[in-house]
């Protein structure tokens, strides 16, 4: 280590990555500039943002140093192109190139860099910035993944059978759209009631907002039974729970459910999608979530756009008649032929197309019937034995079956 980087160490000072110390003896100046660039931005940034700019420029300097440079000041164009062309092919330890979004990033992260001690008029900066917003790649924008009802339904039903901790942290993340470090940081006194109903309050975290949300009365309850730590809402053997652990649950449960891998944040992105699907507004989305912007939370509104849905439907139905003023009366009785009966309409897809959502409402944990819908089984199961629909003949015989016994 040269005198220059072991004078900037102290005891009080941040921990370093120990990818540094290969940069030390090679390249101080990079070392020392990238060093005091992370103390300023550690001031006024969140601490995962350092973490992810240190990567970078460990990075960066790395390349550099292969190249010959040894001081920010001396980066030319050409530099920050060969290091693009390295990021893209073989910048990982993993033996494959990053994703787009993490090159994004990095990349991103060091123009701001450059940026910044530029502004800052540093020594070791260039004469002008070495990147352009067209080094940046644009930014993927993936649809959430998200578990849909009758997922949702089968993870919670299988929660109720877990053990209790596996219970309350599956229901917890299901009901409240909470991260799992939110989860892991609720402190004891979380739980108020405010108003006559009760609450939850999340602490500061990610996007360092501080919210409430309405808890539903299965939650008042399950955290009632868990008593509470001393540190933290949720312990075990006086330890808090951490991100890893929750994780651990959260598979456990989606497993025993039949659902494979689930992560925890899928469980957030369910309760924003069920949401949307059932008309909540986004406003109302966005603070329950702790969005700090309504563009995280119109994320969602992209799953199931109910306008364009609605308006799809509209424009179906004029289409329809459309074909049925002018098509041959022997097609539109083709047509109408395919149609089957719905509880509140027909659903009119061709026949010989396989379709999986056929029954699919019978088939959920949540479904209940009673007498009273007798008559209108019957009438689905007659249909369906009419049109050589064995599976749904078999499901309305036995639901009437089941209604029958409990006369």
């Amino acid at each position: 280590m040269t005198a220059a980087v072991a004078a900037a160490v102290d005891d009080d000072g941040p921990v370093r990555h120990p990818g540094w110390a290969r940069l030390t003896d090679r390249a101080p100046q990079l070392v020392l500039t990238s060093w005091r660039y992370l103390d300023q931005i550690a001031l006024s940034l969140r601490p995962a943002t350092v973490v992810a700019a240190d990567t970078a420029l460990r990075g960066l300097a790395g390349h550099l140093a292969e190249e010959g440079v040894d001081r920010f000041a001396a980066v030319q164009r050409g530099h920050i192109e060969t290091y693009k062309q390295w990021l893209a092919t073989a910048g990982t330890h993993r033996g494959r190139p990053p994703a787009r979004n993490t090159v994004r990033q990095r990349l991103g992260l060091i123009r701001s860099f450059f940026d910044r001690i530029i502004e800052w008029d540093w020594s070791d900066a260039p004469t002008r910035t070495p990147m352009f917003a067209i080094d940046v790649p644009t930014a993927e924008d993936p649809l959430p993944k998200f578990l849909d009802d009758a997922q949702a339904a089968r993870l919670l039903a299988a929660a109720v059978g877990a053990e209790p901790l596996d219970r309350l942290v599956v229901e917890v993340l299901a009901r409240t759209g909470l991260r799992a470090g939110e989860l892991c940081a609720l402190e004891p006194d979380a739980v108020g009631r405010i108003g006559g109903a009760w609450w939850l309050r999340v602490p500061v975290g990610k996007l360092r907002t501080d919210r409430y949300i309405p808890l539903h009365p299965a939650l008042v309850e399950l955290l009632a039974r868990w008593p509470v730590g001393q540190h933290r809402l949720i312990e075990i053997d006086d330890q808090p729970l951490d991100r890893h652990r929750v994780g651990r649950i959260v598979r456990r449960v989606a497993r025993a459910a039949g659902l494979g891998h689930v992560h925890p944040h899928r469980l957030r992105h369910t309760l924003a999608t069920q949401a949307i699907n059932r008309g909540m507004r986004l406003e109302a989305i966005a603070a329950l979530l702790g969005h700090r912007s309504l563009r995280m939370t119109l994320t969602y509104a992209r799953i199931a756009n109910r306008t364009v849905a609605d308006e799809y439907g509209a424009a179906q139905a004029r289409v329809d008649a459309l074909y049925d003023d002018h098509e041959p009366a022997d097609l539109a009785a083709l047509r109408h032929e395919h149609r089957r009966m719905l509880g509140n309409g027909w659903c009119v897809r061709p026949r010989g197309t396989d379709c999986s959502f056929e029954a699919i409402c019978e088939g959920c944990g949540y479904y209940e019937t009673s007498g009273e819908f007798t008559a209108t089984l019957h009438a689905q199961h007659d249909h369906a034995a009419a049109h050589g629909q064995t599976a749904r003949v078999e499901l309305y015989g036995a639901l009437l079956q089941r209604l029958e016994a409990a006369r």
